[in-house]
């Protein structure tokens, strides 16, 4: 009884965290304190279900718990009278999703966090955390920061949002353009680290995913008009269209995008997708996630055509890298590069990036070794795929890197230089998978 109760809690944490937190920090405004209910109902779950059984709607006993905590530490605060009408109406609330334009609270506390009050450095960390649990050791990994740095900007993002009482109901449509991108921005690195969790066999977080199409899908529904979210929606859905096949069936070894089998894509994702994007394509020149949407409909067209148009990837890349030129776009544009123009001008574009970008970057050393092995330099390219060996997280990566490494390539297509995703995102065009 007590594994399985165990497992039960994790579940509902996993499943529910950001929908029971929306929950409990609507009336409060305060994060902090619906966090730390949140926490103790947990605490209480792991204690209680192995002797009681586990309840038939845990999420519901969760939010119970996670109310009758919150109470308890506003009255000890002698703040109870203030925030008595805020417990009745919790008392009101239902769980599960409600019907209309905004399934749950989820996208009103994401817009709060997304507030322009909110310093716009830590918008997107604070989404990442409120509303899915991503804890600061895996964010800190992902922002390139260190933990300390963020769990102190995490902390004063809360407090502001305490202090100057900013509302966890929805806003109106006019505050949608200045808070929309971090909302974004935060769905697609939620994206990001279920990808590579769910792929290292951390599948603690393998739902990540899914979670984060239903959140794209909840923005872009509200914000039918707002190309980016429309094209955010694209990219993910395109990504999730060929995420059984990074593995072959039989030994569960990874599958470059070069050598994937296009028949295994999802085909209703796909079509999904491409609708998606032609929705986003305004008059106006695409933004961020409309370009790499753009560069995976092109990776799409294999299923098509037969072929990869390396060519307009490149053409796409360019855009992408002068809009947004940060490192994972940088070295998706260089392996781009290197299948047009060959490897010695990807090489080139490498080479062009600052030290401490690259130090611990996987895809960096992985696309790297892999263009040294074509131009014939065999021991530069060694310490390369040593480097990527020992930066991949995912075993089956370091599996094919390592034979990589043993067999170096005369000459790739650049769709199996970066095996472990370029840095933009499990969907970036350096070809993961």
């Amino acid at each position: 009884m007590g594994d399985a109760a165990a497992r039960a809690v994790e579940r509902a944490a996993r499943l529910s965290y950001g929908r029971l937190l929306a929950l409990l920090a609507a009336r409060g405004r305060d994060l902090a304190s619906a966090e730390d209910a949140l926490g103790g109902a947990l605490l209480r779950a792991l204690e209680t279900w192995p002797r009681t059984g586990v309840p038939d709607n845990p999420e519901a006993w969760l939010l119970a718990t996670g109310r009758r905590l919150a109470v308890d530490a506003w009255r000890r605060q002698a703040t109870a009278a203030t925030h008595a009408p805020e417990v009745t109406l919790l008392d009101e609330e239902r769980f599960a999703r409600q019907e209309g334009a905004f399934p749950d609270r989820r996208l009103a506390l994401m817009l709060a966090c997304a507030h322009p009050a909110i310093d716009p450095g830590i918008r997107t960390p604070l989404i990442l955390q409120t509303i899915l649990g991503i804890d600061v050791r895996r964010m800190a990994s992902a922002f390139l920061v260190k933990p300390a740095t963020l769990g102190q900007g995490l902390v004063r993002a809360k407090a502001r949002i305490r202090d100057l009482a900013i509302g966890f109901e929805l806003p109106g449509p006019e505050a949608l353009p200045e808070r929309i991108d971090a909302v974004l921005g935060a769905v697609y690195a939620a994206y990001t680290l279920g990808w590579d969790d769910a792929f290292a066999g951390e599948d603690a977080r393998g739902d990540l995913t899914e979670e984060a199409c239903w959140l794209a899908r909840i923005v872009a529904d509200c914000a039918p008009a707002h190309a980016e979210a429309n094209a955010l929606l694209a990219l993910l859905l395109f990504s999730e269209a060929r995420k059984s096949a990074r593995r072959d069936r039989l030994t569960g070894a990874f599958v470059p995008l070069s050598d994937q089998d296009p028949a295994t894509w999802d085909a209703a994702l796909l079509t999904e997708a491409e609708d998606r994007l032609r929705r986003a394509r305004p008059e106006a020149k695409p933004g961020r996630f409309g370009l790499e949407a753009a560069i995976q409909a092109v990776h799409a067209e294999r299923r098509r055509t037969g072929r990869t148009d390396w060519p307009a990837i490149e053409h796409l890349y360019r855009g992408l890298v002068a809009l947004v030129p940060t490192v994972g776009a940088r070295i998706g544009h260089a392996a781009a590069r290197a299948a047009v123009s060959g490897p010695a001008e990807g090489l080139a574009l490498l080479d062009a990036l600052g030290v401490e970008a690259i130090a611990t970057h996987q895809p960096y050393w992985a696309t790297r070794a892999h263009l040294l092995a074509e131009l014939g330099r065999p021991v530069e390219a060694a310490e390369a795929f040593e480097r990527a060996i020992g930066l991949s997280r995912d075993p089956a990566v370091r599996q094919f890197l390592t034979e990589k490494a043993r067999h170096p390539p005369l000459r790739t297509e650049p769709a199996r230089i970066a095996p472990g995703g370029t840095g933009t995102g499990p969907i970036s065009p350096g070809g993961a998978g």
